[in-house]
């Protein structure tokens, strides 16, 4: 068997990769980028898996955007009014602005759009709640009557967490949120090539020449001017981490998206490939048990795993020993953003103790009960992070179980609020994106609200209503201290636990120049001659 190593020192032929090697002509108008995983999905509404964000900000434009502090900024918005003591907001659209059929973006689209998103976003739900009224005062003007004050209104509208409030017509728009939308005319600078899609094979986007880019030069997340500079961008699925490293190194493609630990320690010795960290913000590894169902509804149970857990044994089993790959120590919040704290993570800190942590089991009345966890069988860090739970877990004298399935079937199977017995689960493994869990307004897994929470479905009315508080916070030192009572409250009542952060690390040819970090965004990302 051919190995990475010699794979990746002499390369293989285009005829192998089915790519054929671009000709100087085309490597100036064509990017090639392998993304980590199929494009299944094309609503980003519908659902919350990054590859679909990912497409999402391709075909889509938003009222707002993020720039590089996080903070809100205009996009398709040319800005707006407050009035009224803080409860009337008045959106208005920059001028000119078409779809991808050429027809006008208008106010009534951004409302349609808007109530699409409000139906299941968490965000946005919180603002519907706080809203009296919203509607388009004409062509141009988005009116927004809260109840009261809502200084996070902007926010809200830039967030750049799955589900993004994109604007798209409002002849589409009207479906409901739950029904996938097949139509993808966007606002955004890209155009979906439908007739070019193949399933795990490729996704095709062209520049849409109507597009037009806000005016603030600004190189922000989501904000500022998004130029193009490709006349055509080509998602390649290549499973195979060896070809697709080889595919980089030959030319075939441009960019790398997700390499693997081993792929990225080769890459670091080729001349014509930098690597960089993907995102603003790590990702955050979470246990996420079931609250609904024994052995751990009973919180002393919950409690009783955090001597044996080992955030270095997660992230080391995911990402290798380089310390620049992951952080321990961390919590709910992803490290290095405004709302980190070390607040209540002394359970989680110092010496493990698998002998404290039996005994902690048997003080709770552990009963013998099923424990399941439902694990990823395809690899990848959420598959890592089940495997050394599968290994833990039985040490500690559970009477456990692993279910490892493929990623679509535990995206089916998490929904399971039955008993064990009866098909469900007991733990499972994630990862996020840092962005998800950047304050408390996004974030999903520091919620407490019973059935209406993230599968797990903890109920904690402290942590709801601490929430409320930081949601109308005044200051960012209010929104700190706010945030880190959750963080005690969480740690005590473990709607989830913290297991770390990643720094995912991506792999580009050195001649491209002016990527954004954050996830894989393709504008202002331009080729040197």
């Amino acid at each position: 068997m051919m190995q990475r190593r010699d794979v990746l020192a002499g390369g293989i032929g285009a005829a192998a990769l089915g790519l054929g090697r671009p000709s100087l002509a085309q490597q100036g108008r064509v990017l090639r980028f392998v993304p980590y995983t199929d494009l299944a999905i094309f609503d980003p509404i519908f659902t919350t898996v990054d590859i679909t964000r990912d497409h999402g900000y391709m075909v889509y434009d938003t009222l707002y955007g993020l720039d590089e502090h996080l903070q809100p900024r205009p996009q398709l918005a040319e800005g707006h009014t407050v009035e009224q003591d803080g409860r009337l907001w008045t959106v208005t659209l920059r001028s000119g602005l078409r779809f991808h059929d050429g027809e006008a973006i208008r106010a009534q689209d951004c409302v349609a759009s808007l109530r699409r998103w409000m139906a299941v976003a968490p965000m946005g739900q919180t603002l519907a709640a706080r809203m009296d009224e919203m509607s388009a005062v004409d062509d141009r003007r988005i009116r927004f009557r809260l109840k009261s004050p809502f200084p996070l209104l902007l926010n809200v509208l830039g967030q750049a967490t799955a589900p993004v409030p994109f604007i798209m017509p409002e002849r589409i728009a009207q479906a409901p949120a739950t029904q996938q939308i097949t139509d993808t005319t966007g606002s955004g600078p890209f155009v979906f090539k439908r007739d070019e899609y193949q399933l795990g094979a490729r996704a095709v986007y062209e520049r849409f020449a109507g597009y037009s880019p806000a005016p603030d030069a600004g190189r922000g997340l989501t904000a500022g001017a998004k130029q193009v500079h490709f006349d055509r961008v080509e998602w390649r699925r290549i499973p195979d981490a060896s070809t697709a490293a080889a595919a980089l190194q030959t030319g075939e493609v441009d960019w790398y998206a997700d390499p693997p630990a081993e792929i990225i320690e080769l890459f670091d010795r080729v001349r014509d490939i930098e690597v960089s960290r993907m995102e603003l913000l790590p990702s955050v590894m979470v246990l996420r048990p079931n609250h609904l169902q024994p052995p751990f509804d009973n919180k002393k149970l919950r409690q009783a795993l955090l001597p044996a857990l080992s955030q270095e044994d997660y992230a080391m089993a995911a990402v290798g020993t380089d310390p620049k790959r992951f952080a321990i120590g961390t919590g709910f919040f992803p490290a290095g953003s405004s709302m980190a704290s070390d607040a209540g993570l002394a359970p989680l800190l110092g010496p493990r103790d698998l002998n404290k942590a039996r005994q902690l089991i048997k003080e709770a009345g552990y009963g013998g009960e099923k424990v399941r966890l439902l694990g990823n069988a395809e690899g990848g860090v959420t598959g890592t992070m089940a495997q050394v739970t599968a290994d833990l877990m039985p040490r500690l004298g559970f009477n456990f179980e692993a279910t490892l399935l493929d990623s679509a079937s535990v995206t089916q199977r998490r929904r399971s609020m039955e008993p064990v017995e009866n098909g469900g689960w007991s733990l499972s493994c994630w990862a996020f994106p840092g962005l998800w869990f950047e304050n408390p307004g996004t974030h999903s897994l520091i919620r407490g609200n019973g059935k209406d929470a993230w599968f797990g479905w903890p109920t904690v009315p402290r942590i709801e209503a601490l929430r409320d508080e930081w949601l109308v916070a005044p200051t960012l030192q209010e929104q700190r201290r706010l945030a880190r009572e959750m963080q005690v409250v969480a740690m005590d009542e473990l709607p989830s636990i913290p297991l770390g952060c990643l720094y995912r690390l991506t792999a580009l040819k050195k001649n491209l120049r002016g990527r954004v970090a954050g996830f894989p965004i393709f504008w202002n990302l331009r080729r040197d001659a």
